[in-house]
């Protein structure tokens, strides 16, 4: 008797020429952060750097966090070549390359002036790159495909800040700084090829014709929608629970259970990461046919229930077999969520004016978790561990409360061209 589960649905959506860019167009994203963070903290300590000056150069990390400010240039003004997204992508890529090389002929010791400003101009040029491949990808997946390239271009992304970050430090080893940061430079050569044989987004769209109407148009338009504000609410409250349990997963592992720092490192690290990837891709495969609102709520309900294996591990106590599924369990749920959530900024943009309202609602995403996150460490030192993961699950519920009442809005979103 055959079975009438068909998986060929599924699937057909990878196939697309769309989704294999937007693959590699996540490990262009995700390469460049490593090389002005945590790599680059690893090659000054290396090189004999104070503590002093390796925090400071964590400012360099600021245009990560204010892209928002300059992404209306990228909606307003449209590069001579390969179009209004491709032509702005191609260009920070080759700045990248530009920035990356030249950070490898700098030295912390000797010249940590000119290496600041180099990691500067690179985060400043990996920022911009976001803000337009973020839009890119949004003006160019079709409405049933967006799941699944979230899901690819989560794991291009991933795989790529593997490459900077743990990787690059092996390489350090082996053939140096300089050369290390020269081999980075030359593989986002992929990030350009994707760029260069990517398609141009269906339909024609017209950009803003003024930076009056690249600055204010988003926010007009935006705010012109039923349930604006209470969408808003929604991005802010989604993944609260599962951002509020992050923040101390590492402490509560080490100093909470006693597990040493590298079976930290080897169940959590390592198998987070591939657990997350699976659920990106598993997600973005299901949304074709649970769609935006019912992927957005059983993924959601998977996330705050995830906060409860920890809980159960708190409780327990030590148990090899309890972490391993409560770290499978939380980074695959979570990466089902991000796929059907980053599914969601998408749905809310207007393609005139993408690159300016993707980039300040993902901003307004992490605003909870900036000011929920500094209370949990006095949470667990007044409750403890098991009362601040319950806490963590009661903190989700609110999102999927209100996102319950927007069914009919999250349900009805549609693609806007402007």
């Amino acid at each position: 008797m055959k079975s009438r589960f068909n998986i060929e649905p599924y699937l057909r959506v990878f196939r697309s020429r769309r989704i294999a860019v937007i693959t590699f167009l996540g490990f262009s994203s995700g390469l460049p952060l490593a090389l002005t963070g945590s790599t680059l903290q690893a090659w000054m300590a290396v090189a004999g750097v104070d503590l002093r000056t390796i925090g400071i150069f964590a400012l360099a990390g600021l245009p990560y966090t204010l892209k928002f400010l300059w992404a209306p240039l990228m909606d307003r003004f449209v590069p001579p070549m390969l179009g209004r997204r491709r032509g702005w992508i191609i260009a920070t890529q080759i700045t990248l390359v530009a920035g990356i090389s030249a950070m490898a002929f700098s030295s912390p010791q000797h010249a940590p002036v000119v290496l600041a400003v180099m990691a500067f101009s690179v985060a400043f040029a990996s920022a911009s790159q976001d803000i337009v491949i973020d839009a890119y990808r949004t003006d160019l997946l079709r409405e049933k495909e967006r799941g699944a390239g979230v899901g690819v271009f989560v794991t291009g992304y991933r795989v790529a800040a593997l490459v900077s970050g743990a990787l690059a430090l092996i390489f350090s080893d082996h053939i140096g700084w300089r050369n290390t940061y020269l081999l980075m430079a030359g593989i986002m050569g992929l990030g350009i090829l994707a760029t260069l044989i990517g398609p141009e987004p269906d339909g024609q769209i017209l950009p803003p014709g003024s930076m009056k109407e690249a600055v204010w148009g988003p926010m007009k338009d935006y705010f012109s929608r039923d349930s604006a504000f209470m969408l808003l609410l929604l991005i802010i409250l989604y993944k609260l629970g599962d951002a509020y349990a992050g923040t101390l997963t590492t402490a509560f592992l080490i100093k909470g259970m006693g597990f040493s720092v590298s079976e930290v490192g080897t169940i959590n690290k390592a198998l987070g990461f591939v657990s997350m990837i699976a659920g990106a891709i598993l997600g973005g495969a299901l949304m074709v046919r649970l769609q935006l609102f019912r992927s957005l709520l059983a993924f959601g309900i998977l996330q705050v229930v995830s906060n409860l294996s920890f809980m159960a591990l708190a409780l327990v106590g030590k148990s090899y077999g309890l972490l391993v599924f409560a770290v499978a369990f939380e980074n695959f749920s979570g990466g089902m969520g991000t796929a059907a959530f980053v599914s969601l900024l998408m749905a809310m943009c207007n393609r005139r004016f993408t690159a300016t309202q993707y980039a300040l609602l993902s901003s307004l995403a992490a605003l909870g978790r900036i000011f929920i996150s500094p209370t949990s460490g006095f949470l667990v030192e007044f409750a403890g561990w098991p009362v601040f993961f319950f806490v963590t699950f009661l903190a989700g519920l609110p999102g999927l409360a209100l996102l319950w009442r927007l069914r009919v809005v999250v349900s009805g979103l549609k693609d806007e061209v402007g």
